[in-house]
């Protein structure tokens, strides 16, 4: 991976980099998740590969390429280290949603430091006071990935309406200085991920370092003025909830890829036989392969189509983002009994921390109790919608 990356490499050149990346990924698992987060050398190899780079405006230095680059780059990545795709895919989240906000904000994040990362806790717990300019903000939030590599936070919450309004809830774009990080990040899976708990007390949130839920559901944000091109113009919750799923995908393509390696020398303690000749073993590759495969082309299409309706000037029909918002979540559920049939497939020797399907079945399994990889509702709601009933999912 030695070499010049200082001009804009190819999607193609990308995903070869990530692809070679992911074995040395794989190597720094076990001491992610003794640091409970990605070590430093990772997010350095991020940067220098130019992957921090990919979604962010080109008037910052950034590629400015199609945000499905970064579930691309998630695939390869996961196959190696969960933990590492889940903090890459967020982190990259918030550079395309930082290019929404109006352009004073992007400046203060990225004019004297266009590296800057931003972490993120979306869930709306916190309380905001209007003020002179803005909002005074408090509250605890969970989960904020990465946060120990970030010199900003988006944190999420509603603003005060007047009656009768429905709620506005918007994220809140802190500097490091305003919030305190909690070191509670002690999990069976996704351990590498450092995603600890953030506090902020009475923290002043001016106007333009507000973005609105409504905004990006619209596809018409602040920051679509200076930054016009169709990349920014996706439904944030597509962009979003992509993030948190792909990284299922990839440990699962991970743990088929470490499945295969260990039964092909695996002799059987009970019967003698080698687990390769097994035809149950064969049969449980051979499904695990579909199933990933049909879910990578399926997310992938889902992408293409959203891209040709941004690329005409066009609105992306609801129905059609519903039914997105559904395959994310499928996706996981799929990811997740492909891994859960290859660790049962491997013998008792998975139950083992040291197996190499285990840390891919405990990443899997922290990744499947995100809020957004939950696949029952959205399915209910997709399902309604073809019945004929409303949208009732503006996360989309």
């Amino acid at each position: 991976m030695d070499g010049d990356f200082s001009s804009i490499p190819t999607r193609d050149e990308l995903i070869e980099r990530a692809q070679e990346l992911a074995p040395v990924l794989r190597e720094r698992a076990a001491h992610a998740a003794e640091l409970r987060k990605l070590p430093q050398e990772t997010i350095d190899d991020f940067h220098r590969l130019g992957f921090f780079k990919v979604v962010q405006p080109k008037r910052y230095g950034g590629y400015e390429m199609d945000p499905s680059i970064i579930f691309d780059l998630q695939l390869e990545l996961g196959r190696g280290c969960a933990s590492s795709a889940w903090v890459y895919g967020v982190l990259n989240v918030h550079t395309w949603q930082l290019a929404l906000f109006a352009s004073e904000a992007q400046d203060e994040v990225w004019k004297d430091d266009p590296t800057t990362l931003i972490s993120s806790s979306y869930m709306p717990v916190g309380t905001a006071e209007w003020v002179d300019g803005g909002v005074k903000l408090s509250g605890r939030w969970s989960f904020s990935s990465g946060c120990d590599f970030a010199d900003w936070a988006f944190l999420g919450g509603f603003v005060p309406t007047e009656d009768g309004k429905p709620p506005d809830m918007r994220t809140f774009l802190l500097p490091r200085s305003d919030y305190e990080i909690i070191d509670n990040w002690y999990t069976s899976g996704l351990r590498g991920s450092g995603s600890k708990d953030v506090v902020v007390d009475g923290a002043f949130v001016p106007d333009h370092r507000m973005h609105k839920f409504s905004d990006g559901f619209r596809q018409k944000s602040p920051g679509n003025v200076v930054n016009p091109s169709p990349v920014f113009r996706y439904p944030f919750g597509q962009i979003h909830v992509r993030s948190v799923s792909t990284p299922a995908v990839g440990a699962a393509l991970g743990a088929l890829d470490a499945y295969l390696e260990y039964m092909k020398d695996k002799v059987s303690q009970a019967t003698g036989g080698k687990a390769k000749d097994s035809f149950a073993n064969s049969v449980i590759a051979a499904e695990s392969a579909a199933i990933l495969d049909r879910e990578v082309l399926v997310l992938r299409r889902n992408f293409e189509e959203m891209f040709s309706y941004l690329e005409r000037g066009e609105k992306i029909p609801v129905e059609r983002r519903v039914r997105f918002r559904s395959d994310s979540a499928r996706a996981v559920n799929a990811a997740t009994e492909v891994v859960e049939n290859l660790f049962a497939a491997c013998g008792a020797r998975a139950a083992f921390e040291d197996h190499p399907v285990n840390r891919h079945f405990q990443d899997i399994h922290a990744i499947r109790l995100h809020h957004a990889n939950g696949p029952d509702t959205p399915a209910a709601n997709f399902g309604g919608v073809l019945f004929g009933a409303k949208n009732t999912d503006f996360f989309i």
